[in-house]
Protein backbone atom coordinates (compact mmCIF):
# COMPACT_ATOMS: atom_id res chain seq x y z
CA UNK A 1 0.00 0.00 0.00
CA UNK A 2 1.60 3.71 -0.62
CA UNK A 3 0.25 5.76 1.90
CA UNK A 4 -0.97 9.11 0.96
CA UNK A 5 -2.29 10.47 -2.24
CA UNK A 6 -0.96 12.80 -5.25
CA UNK A 7 -1.95 16.22 -4.66
CA UNK A 8 -0.42 17.65 -7.93
CA UNK A 9 2.23 16.82 -10.31
CA UNK A 10 4.98 19.32 -11.59
CA UNK A 11 5.91 19.33 -15.22
CA UNK A 12 9.29 17.93 -16.16
CA UNK A 13 11.04 15.84 -18.67
CA UNK A 14 13.31 13.60 -17.00
CA UNK A 15 12.07 13.31 -13.48
CA UNK A 16 8.71 13.99 -11.36
CA UNK A 17 7.79 15.65 -9.19
CA UNK A 18 4.61 14.51 -7.16
CA UNK A 19 3.21 17.16 -3.86
CA UNK A 20 1.17 14.05 -1.97
CA UNK A 21 -2.02 15.66 0.06
CA UNK A 22 0.24 13.95 3.66
CA UNK A 23 2.83 16.82 2.82
CA UNK A 24 5.40 14.78 1.01
CA UNK A 25 7.07 15.79 -2.26
CA UNK A 26 8.07 12.61 -3.99
CA UNK A 27 10.87 13.21 -6.67
CA UNK A 28 11.34 10.30 -8.83
CA UNK A 29 14.39 10.23 -11.55
CA UNK A 30 13.03 9.26 -14.86
CA UNK A 31 16.02 9.58 -17.74
CA UNK A 32 15.88 6.28 -19.29
CA UNK A 33 17.29 2.80 -18.16
CA UNK A 34 20.25 3.93 -16.04
CA UNK A 35 18.94 7.59 -14.76
CA UNK A 36 22.28 8.83 -16.39
CA UNK A 37 22.79 12.09 -14.07
CA UNK A 38 23.00 13.72 -17.17
CA UNK A 39 23.59 17.71 -17.32
CA UNK A 40 20.27 18.08 -18.43
CA UNK A 41 18.25 15.87 -15.31
CA UNK A 42 20.82 17.54 -13.22
CA UNK A 43 19.35 20.83 -14.41
CA UNK A 44 15.82 19.32 -13.92
CA UNK A 45 17.34 18.36 -9.75
CA UNK A 46 17.95 21.71 -9.38
CA UNK A 47 14.93 22.96 -10.94
CA UNK A 48 12.58 20.87 -8.74
CA UNK A 49 14.61 21.81 -5.47
CA UNK A 50 14.65 25.25 -5.91
CA UNK A 51 10.70 24.54 -6.21
CA UNK A 52 10.87 22.48 -3.09
CA UNK A 53 12.60 25.34 -1.65
CA UNK A 54 10.01 28.27 -2.52
CA UNK A 55 7.32 26.04 -1.18
CA UNK A 56 8.62 24.02 1.18
CA UNK A 57 6.45 20.57 1.96
CA UNK A 58 6.83 18.18 5.22
CA UNK A 59 9.36 15.83 3.90
CA UNK A 60 11.00 14.47 0.90
CA UNK A 61 12.10 11.22 -0.83
CA UNK A 62 14.08 10.89 -3.88
CA UNK A 63 14.10 7.51 -5.65
CA UNK A 64 14.35 6.38 -9.12
CA UNK A 65 13.58 3.25 -10.77
CA UNK A 66 13.15 0.14 -9.35
CA UNK A 67 16.59 -1.37 -10.40
CA UNK A 68 18.82 1.64 -9.69
CA UNK A 69 18.62 5.00 -8.40
CA UNK A 70 21.09 6.19 -11.19
CA UNK A 71 23.79 4.36 -12.51
CA UNK A 72 26.33 7.70 -12.31
CA UNK A 73 26.67 10.48 -14.52
CA UNK A 74 26.60 10.78 -18.25
CA UNK A 75 29.74 9.80 -19.19
CA UNK A 76 29.20 10.60 -23.28
CA UNK A 77 29.22 13.95 -21.55
CA UNK A 78 33.18 13.62 -20.61
CA UNK A 79 35.69 15.33 -22.14
CA UNK A 80 39.00 17.49 -21.06
CA UNK A 81 39.27 19.57 -17.88
CA UNK A 82 37.27 22.43 -19.14
CA UNK A 83 34.18 20.10 -20.04
CA UNK A 84 35.13 18.36 -16.38
CA UNK A 85 34.65 21.76 -14.49
CA UNK A 86 31.36 22.08 -16.04
CA UNK A 87 30.21 18.51 -14.79
CA UNK A 88 31.79 18.82 -11.69
CA UNK A 89 29.78 22.84 -10.85
CA UNK A 90 26.16 21.06 -12.46
CA UNK A 91 26.79 17.82 -9.74
CA UNK A 92 27.78 20.22 -6.64
CA UNK A 93 25.19 23.24 -7.15
CA UNK A 94 22.60 20.98 -7.36
CA UNK A 95 23.23 18.25 -4.72
CA UNK A 96 24.57 20.91 -2.24
CA UNK A 97 21.24 22.59 -3.35
CA UNK A 98 19.02 19.82 -2.28
CA UNK A 99 21.79 19.07 1.06
CA UNK A 100 20.34 22.47 2.66
CA UNK A 101 16.66 22.07 1.49
CA UNK A 102 15.45 22.70 5.16
CA UNK A 103 13.39 19.71 5.61
CA UNK A 104 14.06 15.90 5.99
CA UNK A 105 15.26 14.32 2.70
CA UNK A 106 15.04 10.57 2.13
CA UNK A 107 16.44 8.69 -0.38
CA UNK A 108 14.82 5.70 -1.49
CA UNK A 109 17.34 3.48 -3.09
CA UNK A 110 15.79 0.58 -5.17
CA UNK A 111 19.14 -1.07 -6.96
CA UNK A 112 22.23 0.42 -8.06
CA UNK A 113 23.50 4.00 -6.51
CA UNK A 114 27.05 4.24 -8.93
CA UNK A 115 29.17 7.41 -8.67
CA UNK A 116 26.88 9.74 -8.64
CA UNK A 117 24.46 7.89 -7.97
CA UNK A 118 25.73 7.34 -4.66
CA UNK A 119 26.51 11.19 -4.41
CA UNK A 120 22.91 12.29 -4.95
CA UNK A 121 21.99 9.33 -1.84
CA UNK A 122 24.49 11.10 0.31
CA UNK A 123 23.28 14.26 -0.14
CA UNK A 124 19.83 13.22 1.78
CA UNK A 125 19.62 12.96 5.02
CA UNK A 126 18.53 9.26 5.35
CA UNK A 127 18.96 6.50 3.11
CA UNK A 128 16.21 3.52 2.82
CA UNK A 129 18.03 0.64 0.82
CA UNK A 130 16.26 -2.00 -0.72
CA UNK A 131 17.97 -5.54 -0.12
CA UNK A 132 18.78 -4.92 -3.77
CA UNK A 133 20.68 -1.79 -3.39
CA UNK A 134 24.24 -1.84 -4.17
CA UNK A 135 25.80 1.38 -3.49
CA UNK A 136 29.89 2.44 -5.54
CA UNK A 137 32.11 5.28 -6.25
CA UNK A 138 33.42 3.61 -9.37
CA UNK A 139 35.27 6.07 -10.84
CA UNK A 140 38.79 5.26 -10.23
CA UNK A 141 37.83 2.42 -13.06
CA UNK A 142 37.78 5.15 -15.52
CA UNK A 143 41.03 6.84 -13.78
CA UNK A 144 39.32 9.89 -12.42
CA UNK A 145 37.88 10.25 -9.17
CA UNK A 146 34.60 11.26 -7.65
CA UNK A 147 33.53 14.47 -9.03
CA UNK A 148 29.79 15.25 -6.87
CA UNK A 149 30.97 15.12 -3.01
CA UNK A 150 31.61 11.89 -3.17
CA UNK A 151 35.18 11.54 -1.95
CA UNK A 152 33.85 14.30 1.05
CA UNK A 153 30.20 13.04 2.23
CA UNK A 154 31.21 9.67 1.34
CA UNK A 155 33.98 10.30 3.92
CA UNK A 156 31.63 11.96 6.76
CA UNK A 157 29.50 9.21 6.34
CA UNK A 158 31.54 5.66 6.94
CA UNK A 159 35.36 7.46 7.93
CA UNK A 160 38.26 7.85 5.57
CA UNK A 161 39.61 4.71 5.57
CA UNK A 162 36.56 2.59 4.82
CA UNK A 163 35.63 5.62 1.97
CA UNK A 164 39.43 6.34 0.58
CA UNK A 165 39.14 1.72 0.01
CA UNK A 166 35.81 2.39 -1.71
CA UNK A 167 37.12 5.18 -3.64
CA UNK A 168 40.24 3.98 -5.17
CA UNK A 169 39.23 0.49 -5.47
CA UNK A 170 36.02 1.21 -7.33
CA UNK A 171 34.28 -1.89 -5.12
CA UNK A 172 30.40 -1.99 -4.90
CA UNK A 173 28.94 -2.59 -1.54
CA UNK A 174 25.42 -4.40 -1.28
CA UNK A 175 23.09 -3.64 0.84
CA UNK A 176 23.77 -5.38 4.15
CA UNK A 177 27.16 -3.65 4.21
CA UNK A 178 26.20 -0.85 3.70
CA UNK A 179 24.21 -0.93 6.70
CA UNK A 180 26.82 -2.43 8.56
CA UNK A 181 28.95 0.62 7.52
CA UNK A 182 26.51 3.43 8.09
CA UNK A 183 26.20 3.83 4.36
CA UNK A 184 22.57 2.75 4.41
CA UNK A 185 20.69 3.70 7.37
CA UNK A 186 17.88 0.87 6.83
CA UNK A 187 17.35 -2.07 4.36
CA UNK A 188 14.06 -3.43 3.78
CA UNK A 189 12.44 -6.01 1.38
CA UNK A 190 12.34 -4.83 -2.22
CA UNK A 191 8.91 -4.65 -2.67
CA UNK A 192 8.35 -2.54 0.68
CA UNK A 193 11.13 0.30 0.00
CA UNK A 194 8.85 2.79 -1.59
CA UNK A 195 6.06 2.22 1.30
CA UNK A 196 8.56 2.39 4.43
CA UNK A 197 10.22 5.81 2.63
CA UNK A 198 7.10 7.22 2.30
CA UNK A 199 5.50 6.26 5.53
CA UNK A 200 8.87 7.76 7.18
CA UNK A 201 8.30 11.11 5.32
CA UNK A 202 4.48 11.48 6.29
CA UNK A 203 5.74 10.77 10.03
CA UNK A 204 8.25 13.39 10.03
CA UNK A 205 6.08 15.73 7.80
CA UNK A 206 3.26 15.66 10.53
CA UNK A 207 6.17 16.53 13.23
CA UNK A 208 7.42 20.29 14.04
CA UNK A 209 8.56 21.19 10.53
CA UNK A 210 10.42 24.58 11.79
CA UNK A 211 12.29 22.41 14.63
CA UNK A 212 13.58 19.92 12.28
CA UNK A 213 15.17 22.74 10.01
CA UNK A 214 16.49 23.93 13.15
CA UNK A 215 17.88 20.80 14.53
CA UNK A 216 19.38 20.04 10.23
CA UNK A 217 20.98 23.06 10.02
CA UNK A 218 22.99 22.88 13.41
CA UNK A 219 23.59 19.13 12.56
CA UNK A 220 25.47 20.06 9.60
CA UNK A 221 27.06 23.28 9.90
CA UNK A 222 28.55 21.22 13.74
CA UNK A 223 30.03 18.81 11.35
CA UNK A 224 32.56 21.61 9.20
CA UNK A 225 33.49 23.04 12.56
CA UNK A 226 34.82 22.03 16.31
CA UNK A 227 33.09 20.50 18.89
CA UNK A 228 33.10 23.60 21.21
CA UNK A 229 31.95 25.48 18.15
CA UNK A 230 29.29 22.94 17.43
CA UNK A 231 28.05 23.48 20.97
CA UNK A 232 27.50 27.38 20.71
CA UNK A 233 25.72 26.67 17.13
CA UNK A 234 23.26 24.29 19.48
CA UNK A 235 22.83 26.93 22.06
CA UNK A 236 22.31 29.55 19.64
CA UNK A 237 19.98 27.40 17.96
CA UNK A 238 18.48 26.01 21.40
CA UNK A 239 16.82 29.54 21.89
CA UNK A 240 15.98 30.12 18.55
CA UNK A 241 13.71 27.02 18.52
CA UNK A 242 11.79 28.61 21.52
CA UNK A 243 10.87 31.65 18.84
CA UNK A 244 8.67 29.09 16.81
CA UNK A 245 4.94 28.72 17.38
CA UNK A 246 5.48 24.19 17.68
CA UNK A 247 7.40 24.83 20.58
CA UNK A 248 4.65 26.67 22.57
CA UNK A 249 2.41 24.39 21.34
CA UNK A 250 4.45 21.00 22.13
CA UNK A 251 5.32 22.13 25.46
CA UNK A 252 1.97 22.90 26.11
CA UNK A 253 0.72 19.40 25.27
CA UNK A 254 2.98 17.84 26.89
CA UNK A 255 2.41 19.12 30.40
CA UNK A 256 -1.36 18.83 29.60
CA UNK A 257 -1.96 15.16 27.65
CA UNK A 258 2.03 13.57 28.22
CA UNK A 259 4.48 12.93 25.13
CA UNK A 260 3.39 12.68 21.67
CA UNK A 261 -0.08 14.37 21.48
CA UNK A 262 0.80 17.35 19.90
CA UNK A 263 -0.53 19.04 16.40
CA UNK A 264 1.95 20.86 15.52
CA UNK A 265 1.57 23.89 12.66
CA UNK A 266 5.07 23.97 11.21
CA UNK A 267 5.53 27.26 12.08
Amino acid sequence: MIVGKTARMADYDLLTLERRDDGVALLTLANGKVNALSQELLAEIRAAVHELARDLPGAVVVTGGDRLLAAGADISQFGGPSEADVIGEGFHTTLDALAALPRFVIAAVSGYALGGGCELALACDYRIASEKAVFGQPEILLGIIPGGGGTQRLARTVGASRAKEMCMTGRQVRAEEALRIGLADEVVAHDGLHERALSLAAEAATGAVAAQAITKRVIDAGLSTSLADGLLLERAAFVEVFETDDSQIGVASFLEHGPGKASFTGR
